[in-house]
């Protein structure tokens, strides 16, 4: 039943994309190019539309069953709103957040999805008591932001996210989680649908509407998949959304390194700074995709590994992100901090 509902919501976005298309350029919620975009012509947005109702055609099919599952909808619904109104009349910063401060404590709130407690890798447990609420919805709203800040080029956000849709199903197939598998499934195909007509050379554009829904759904899945256990299962998700999270936490420190508000656009983002090094737009897409794909990967062996395993697995990545960050200069040209070091412990060697 799954896989066919599966089928049906990837069939359903590629008939109701296309209408999402003529819909966006009658009501003008159109994508202007300018300094800081790749496109060179208006485009349509608002392609997230199709995705949300495709997904909504998947879940009155299957009708999968959990006591939060009221909740996830309306605050998807809240979330689509936001990106619809946004993508059509350009809402200022604090209007969005509202509305994804809103659908985050419905989540929370109402359909009581928290993160309570831990138990900690070394022995001991952790209750997050009075925070469990604020980490909650800091946890969903990041991550909403995070899918958003990467959707620059045509199928970059739903590719990664198709990727990280991808990983959370199998990984709650592995565990035994048949809601979180059939949701992240229904997603994914609504997503993979509507990457038909957004992959390179894109026809529309998923606008606010698919990012901040993508980034919501994937968020509130991750949580659910992984809550209320280890540390290590807390870094899966992290670990899953390593592409986003990544570009974020660097735009955070770029921004403060040049004294710029958090919420200012600029051209450093991941993709923008494969592009500078001489990569073609579908070069720099498929790269990126490999490298969410190796970040899923890596959270499944996190998953099979000891204590020591994964921290060892942590360490890694670590090392390996920092030495990519530096190398395209996700920060700026002066931050190589690790490569520097290597240089000096090389000298006095």
């Amino acid at each position: 039943m799954v896989a066919l509902a599966f089928v049906i919501c990837l069939i359903a976005s590629l008939a109701i994309t296309p209408l999402v298309k003529k819909l966006a350029i009658a009501v003008g919620a159109v994508d202007k190019p300018n300094y800081r975009k790749v496109h060179q012509r208006i485009m349509p947005r608002m392609g997230g539309l199709a995705i949300f109702i495709s997904f909504m055609i998947g879940m009155f099919v299957l009708q999968p069953q959990a006591d939060f599952n009221l909740a996830i909808m309306i605050g998807g619904v809240i979330i689509i709103i936001t990106g619809v109104l946004d993508d059509r009349f350009e809402l200022s910063a604090k209007v969005k957040l509202g509305g994804q401060l809103l659908a985050a404590l419905v989540v929370v709130v109402y359909g009581g999805v928290q993160m309570e407690d831990i138990n900690l890798p070394f022995g001991g447990h952790m209750e997050f008591g009075y925070f469990s609420i604020p980490l909650t919805i800091l946890w969903i709203v990041g991550i909403t932001n995070a899918i958003n800040l990467i959707d620059g080029l045509d199928g970059l956000a739903a590719g990664v996210s198709s990727i990280a849709l991808l990983t959370i199903s199998l990984m709650a197939y592995m565990k035994g989680d048949l809601y979180v598998m059939s949701v992240a499934l229904l997603v994914l195909g609504s997503t993979l649908g509507f990457l038909h007509y957004n992959f390179h050379p894109a026809k529309i554009f998923m606008g606010d509407t698919g990012a901040l829904f993508l980034g919501y759904i994937i968020s509130v899945l991750a949580l659910l998949g992984f809550k209320n256990v280890t540390v290590v299962s807390l870094i899966i998700p992290i670990i899953i959304l390593g592409v986003p999270i990544t570009d974020t936490f660097f735009a955070i420190i770029r921004r403060k390194v040049n004294k710029q508000p958090l919420s200012a656009p600029d051209k450093s983002h991941l993709h923008h700074c494969l592009l500078r090094m001489g990569y073609t737009h579908k070069q720099t897409v498929v790269i990126i995709y490999a490298i969410a794909s190796m970040f899923g990967l890596a959270a499944v062996i996190f998953t099979m590994a000891t204590i020591w395993g994964a921290i060892i697995l942590i360490a890694v990545l670590v090392v390996a992100i920092e030495l990519f960050v530096e190398s395209v200069g996700l920060v700026g040209s002066d931050y190589k901090p690790l490569m520097n070091l290597m240089r000096v412990r090389v000298k006095k060697n």
